[in-house]
Formats: structure tokens, sequence, C-alpha cells
């Protein structure tokens, strides 16, 4: 398997010797900032995904996606991982988590931070990776960097496309979206977006005789609509529902795919929003007003037994566990962006001010039930049931501000700042109650000089922030308040050095960033028993370590070798460490959890004549540890995967593969005891998918 990807690693890299450049790489723009730049002007490291990345990819979800951005990581639970880690910094549980994620996560600039699983890739038109913190943008929910993608806008004229997908494991999804201006006014556009997603799952149930109880069944619906009330104001309004029901059936006591429970769980979610957005442009600036709703309903429920009557046998061993989750939240943002530079005019400086109000509502219902029996014991099996709810509750008002100075054409001098306050309220049900308020700060100051036309280098020095929180639904009783129940918050300063550049004739995009991070009251999640008598009370919770340092290098290579060639190469390295945790000082000057050493992504997509194509990327990480609770990592891996390409008109016909040597993987790792009687240590993984095969039709119109 290694022997085949530094063979085709070596190959591209002779090849690329050999062949003479002959078309240039389109110009590329960056979409999640205040205004639309070409990424030359960027200073810090970013991954942009393209529309033609993005619909070559056959299962559309940014999951799939994520594993061609080095440094970027995610942590599965049951369904789709709905968070990600940016060079080691993120949550990684699906089911306790804090109420706020150290990595934005933005469609259509909503705020869906922690809820990533909903992340559909169907009629997107970019999806951009900032890595780093973005305290000045988006504040306390971008501590490690953001995730933004940008959705297809309508167009003026009509137009569509349309796509079904068939695959191994009962893969069946289709999808279509279109759109244009209304018929009862011009100045009116609209797109409609529609999409199914369904798959049996690549687990089997062999106690139940099933193999749809890891299924993925997955809608999404949006609606756009654009106005253009005048030549100065527009209207934009979104509408998106995504309905995720998919069961939970995944972990293993073997260490297989196969599963052995006898009450699968759900991994679901249901999540509502709308938004709108107004534009309205004056004489040197315009008034952006971005207003949001989401509404999120989640069930998080599983076997906790992992196993059935005869998987613990003689011992009776049954344990279930469910979560009731809604999400509420309010967002109004004011921005006042100016012109861009205008050097025939003497105007040499970009800015932008605004203010963001963010009202979040969340209640969580936990409802737990076990029994335990040992058949020497005369009393008789122990049943245990247990309910907990908690309510929480935060008012974020944030003031923030950047300023591009232009020294000259190719000099520019930027500073940003973001002031937040917060509010915060929980109380549950077994008389918890806190009332934290906190004020945070973060901002970012660079130079970015232009070399030449085409080549540029920045130095940057960025802090973010992280808000503190509670950890929600950790079942500690009144009597037992101490630190496990509130951390503090997180505060990072990252520095960069960096160099774009597009050399021979813009054929190659080329931008690295060097990287050097400090943490200080780093928040760190750690799994612990609440009673170490019972196996059932396991619970992650986060805790406050003194200091911690992340740093590495990210390069980014795309090419255009000949007309009917691309190629592109991105490398993560990454080093960090744990400083001067006193509760855990075994673990000091250990690296963080989910923070693979090298991360990478290779691939080249070849026209081989005019309607068809082959495309083929290997992607792969090197061995991470899963927690920062124990010392178990994962093996390193690295996946092929191929599309063909063919094209009748305006049909595209593809055949793929994923993981095409079916590499058997991980991506995920517990540590805890779970089996029956003695419930000792062991170590239990989440393993990624194998092996799939499908064949997918698109129709553009």
């Amino acid at each position: 398997m290694h022997i085949i990807n530094n063979t085709f690693f070596s190959f591209f890299f002779i090849f690329l010797s050999i062949t003479s450049f002959s078309q240039d790489i389109e110009e590329i723009i960056v979409k999640g900032d205040w205004r639309e730049i070409n990424v030359l002007e960027e200073d810090s490291s970013i991954v942009i995904l393209n529309n033609q990345i993005i619909e070559s990819q056959p299962i559309k979800h940014f999951e799939n996606l994520s594993y061609l951005v080095p440094n970027l990581n995610f942590a599965a639970s049951d369904s789709r991982a709905r968070h990600f880690q940016i060079r080691g910094i993120g949550e990684r549980s699906g089911y306790e988590r804090t109420p706020n994620s150290a990595v934005g996560f933005l469609i259509d600039d909503i705020d869906y931070s922690g809820q990533g699983g909903i992340a559909t890739t169907f009629d997107v038109d970019q999806i951009e990776v900032h890595r780093g913190p973005q305290g000045s943008r988006i504040g306390s929910n971008a501590l490690a960097g953001l995730i933004y993608i940008k959705t297809k806008e309508p167009t003026e004229v009509f137009e569509g496309t349309s796509e079904v997908v068939l695959g191994t494991y009962g893969t069946h999804n289709a999808g279509i979206a279109f759109g244009g201006p209304t018929q009862f006014n011009q100045n009116i556009t609209y797109r409609v977006a529609l999409r199914t997603d369904y798959s049996d799952g690549f687990r089997k149930n062999l106690f139940l005789g099933k193999s749809n109880t890891s299924k993925k069944d997955e809608d999404t619906y949006r609606l756009k609509l654009n106005w253009k009330v005048r030549d100065k104001t527009t209207l934009k309004f979104l509408i998106t529902q995504i309905d995720l029901d998919d069961p939970a059936d995944i972990w293993t006591i073997d260490g297989s795919l196969n599963t052995l429970s006898d009450r699968p769980g759900m991994d679901s979610q249901k999540t509502n929003a709308y938004s709108m957005k107004i534009f309205n442009s004056y004489d040197g600036y315009e008034l952006q007003s971005i207003t949001s709703i989401t509404d999120t309903d989640v069930v998080l429920s599983y076997d906790a037994d992992w196993g059935n009557a005869n998987s613990h046998a003689p011992f009776t061993y049954d344990y279930f566990s469910e979560t009731l989750r809604d999400r509420k939240t309010f967002n109004q943002e004011l921005r006042l962006v100016s012109d861009p530079v205008d050097f025939n005019s003497n105007k040499n400086t970009e800015w932008v001010i605004g203010i963001s109000y963010l009202d979040v509502e969340e209640i969580n219902f936990k409802n737990d039930d076990g029994v335990y029996g040992d058949p020497s014991d005369p009393f008789g099996p122990y049943t245990s049931k247990s309910s907990f709810s908690s309510n929480f509750s935060s008012d974020n008002l944030s003031i923030f501000g950047n300023v591009d100075y232009f020294f000259d054409e190719f000099t520019k001098l930027s500073i940003g700042a973001r002031w937040e306050d917060y509010e915060s309220n929980y109380y549950d049900s077994f008389g918890e109650t806190f009332n934290p308020a906190d004020q945070m700060s973060g901002g970012k100051i660079s130079l970015n000089k232009n070399l030449s036309d085409v080549a540029n280098i920045f130095i940057s020095i960025a802090r973010g922030f992280n808000q503190g929180g509670f950890n929600l639904n950790l079942g500690l009783e009144p009597e037992s308040k101490n630190s496990n129940l509130y951390y503090d918050p997180e505060f990072l300063t990252n520095y960069e050095v960096g160099f774009n550049a597009q050399l021979f004739d813009a054929k190659m995009n080329i931008a690295t960033v060097i990287f050097y991070s400090d943490r200080e009251d780093q928040q760190v999640l750690i799994s612990t028993q609440v009673d170490p008598t019972d196996p059932n009370t396991f619970s992650f919770l986060t805790q406050n370590a003194a200091e911690g340092t992340n740093k590495g290098l990210e390069l980014n290579i795309d090419m255009q070798l000949k007309e009917s060639l691309n190629f592109f190469a991105r490398l993560g390295l990454l080093k960090t460490e744990i400083n001067n945790w006193k509760s855990r000082p075994d673990l000091e000057g250990r690296a963080q959890a989910h923070a693979p050493k090298k991360s990478y992504a290779i691939g080249m997509n070849w026209s081989i004549t005019d309607r068809a194509s082959l495309s083929i990327d290997v992607v792969g990480k090197s061995s991470f540890y899963y927690s920062d609770s124990h010392n178990n990592q994962s093996k390193a891996y690295s996946l092929t995967n191929i599309n063909f390409d063919y094209l009748i008109g305006s049909w595209t016909y593809s055949i793929w593969a994923r993981n095409i040597f079916d590499e058997y993987y991980s991506v995920r790792g517990f540590y805890f005891g779970n089996e029956a009687p003695d419930f000792k240590d062991t170590l239990y993984e989440r393993h990624g998918d194998p092996r799939h095969l499908g064949l997918s039709v698109r129709y553009d119109f």
C-alpha cells in the first residue's frame, strides 16, 4: 500500500520536472472575508476548494472533502462529524460538548459552529478553510480557525443541475438545483436546491441480522431569494432545512466492522435556519445587515454496553443512554464596509466596523437506564435509572473593526480587533446554577508586501479567544461542586510568516506558511467516571491546562502541467505540546490529541480527451493521540480515491472508487471499561469507511 502511494507521489514530481507549462491557472478569489479579495492578498493560511473539486466528489459532504485539507481533522461519533480540529485545536465529542466551538463553521454567513454534520456540499460554490485564529472575524467561535461554505447564488438566467448517485452498501443519492429570474419581477432571482442521501452504512449488526443499523438517511432543502430593490439596495433571503435521520450503531467490542448491539440508538439532527441580508451602498461605504435564526433538535442515543444478552454472558449487562437537545440561536450583525482602495483618487485605506449580537438557548434532557447482574449474586440484578436536564442560555455582544492601510500599491498594513462581552445562565435538575460573565478581546496585525504582481510575503500576529463554559450533562450532584463544573476562557496568540506566488507565467500557484501558537489556559477534553464503581457513569469533561504550544508548516501547490493535466499537492506539518498541567503532570510534554504530525493530499486531474477525464487523489495522516486522557494512538493511513468522468452533451457519467485499496483505519478512539465483570480499561476505536464503489450521473441545464 505505502509503496504504491510513494510511487504515485514520485511519478508526478518527475512528471512535473519534464513537462512544459501551457495554460494559466484561474484567479482564486477568497469569499469568506469582509470583502472578496484575490488569494495573493491574503495574510493567513487558507485552503480553497473550488466548485470543480466539490462537484467531482461523489459523496457530497464536507466530512469527505476535509481529507483534502492538511492540519484539519474531525471527530465523528455515530453519524456525521459535528466538530473539527484545526492544527490540533477543537472539540472531539459528539455527545457531551461545550456550548461554544473552537472552530467556526459558517454556511452562507450563518453560524453553525459545532453542527458540521449538516454540511452537505451539493450545489456549493466554494469552501474555504482559514487556519489560525479568526478573533477579529467571528470571535469566540474561531479560536483555531474558520470553515466557510458558500452555496451557489441565484443567477440572472434560468439554469440548474441534477445528480443521481448509486453505490455499494445501498447508496442512492439524488439532488436537483435550479433557479433564475422570477417571471413577475426580473429584479428578483431565486435558487432552489433539494438533496436526499441514503446509504445502508458499512456495518452489519450480527445480533439483529441487519445491515442498515448505521445507515445515512439525510435530506437537505434550500431556497435563496435575491431582490435588487434599486441600484444601491439588495436584499437576500435564505431558508434552509436539514434533516439527518441516522441511527447510531458503529461501536464494536471486538474491533471489527460488525456490531452486536440489541438496542441501536439514533444520532439524528433536524435544523431549520432563516436569514436575511441587506446591502445598501452609500458614498464611500456599504451598510451590511445580516440577520439569522436557527432551530436545531438533536437526538443522541446509543446502546452503551455495545452488545446484547449473549455478549456478556453469564453476566447480565445492559445499558442505554439518550440525550435530547434543543438549541435555538438568534444573530444580528451590522457592518459598515468601505469601498476598495483607489490609488487614482488617493484613497489608500480600506476599513470595516461592526457590531454583532448572538443569543443562544439550549435545553438538554438525558435519560439513562441499565441493569447489571452477577449469576453468583443471590440478590439478583442491579437496576439503575437516571434522568438529568439542563438549561443553558447566553448573550454575546461583540464590537469589531479592521483597517487596511496601503503605503503604496505593494505594501499593506492591516489591523483588526474584536471585543466581546458574554453573559451566561445555567441551571440543571441537580440544583447546579451558574451565571458567569466575561469580557474578552482579540485581534490581528499583519504586514503584506507584494514582491511583484504575482507574489507576496506576509507576517502576522493574531490573538484569538474561546469563552469559558460548563461541563453540560456531567451529572455531578450538588455536593460535588469543584473545578470540574466550570472552566475558564482560553486565549491563543499565533505568529505566522507566509509566502504566496504565481510562477511560470501563472501556471503554478504556491502558498506556504510557518506558524507558532501559544495557548493560555488551554481547554482540554478528558474522560472520566463520575462514580469510580459504576462504568455507566463514563462521561467527558473539559478542563484548563496551564499552557500549550502548536507550531508547524503548511504548503499548498496547484499546477497546470499542460492543457490537459492539473496537479495539486498539500502538506501539513504539526508539532504540539501540553505544558504545565498541574492536575495531569504525566501528560506534560506530550503531544495534544487529534494533532497528527503529518497530513497530506496529492492528486491530479487528466483530461484524456474532450469528453473523458480521470482524477486521482491520495490523502493521508500520520498517527495521533485519541485523547488527552490516555496515551493510545491511531495508526498512520493513506487513502486513494479515483474518479472517471465521461461527458455527452450536458450529461456527465462518472465511475468512482473511494479508499480503493480498502485501507483499514480509525478516526477516533476511547479507552475505558465496558466488558463485564471487571470492566477493565480497553481501547475501542471508531473505524473509517472501507472501499466504496459507485456510479454518478449529472445533468446540467
